[in-house]
């Protein structure tokens, strides 16, 4: 399963978008009811979420899968 990307619409709303999808997942008022969505899903999934700022730029990233670069500890 892919990724979940959260990205931010023209008009001030966010989308949760799954990678290589066109169609979106899901449109919230704010990016923090955004992320909580993806984050549901990508659990399910066992994938990650890609959160992108209000420039497009991805500022975060959390895994619910297999990491493959798990922390050392």
């Amino acid at each position: 399963m892919g990724d979940q990307h959260v990205t931010r619409n023209q008009d001030g709303t966010w989308n949760v978008l799954g990678a290589g999808n066109k169609r979106v997942t899901s449109k919230h008022e704010t990016q923090a009811k955004a992320i909580d969505a993806a984050k549901n899903i990508a659990k399910n999934q066992k994938s990650e979420v890609v959160i992108h700022g209000v420039d497009g730029k991805i500022r975060a990233k959390d895994s619910y899968g297999k990491d493959p670069h798990p922390p050392k500890g």
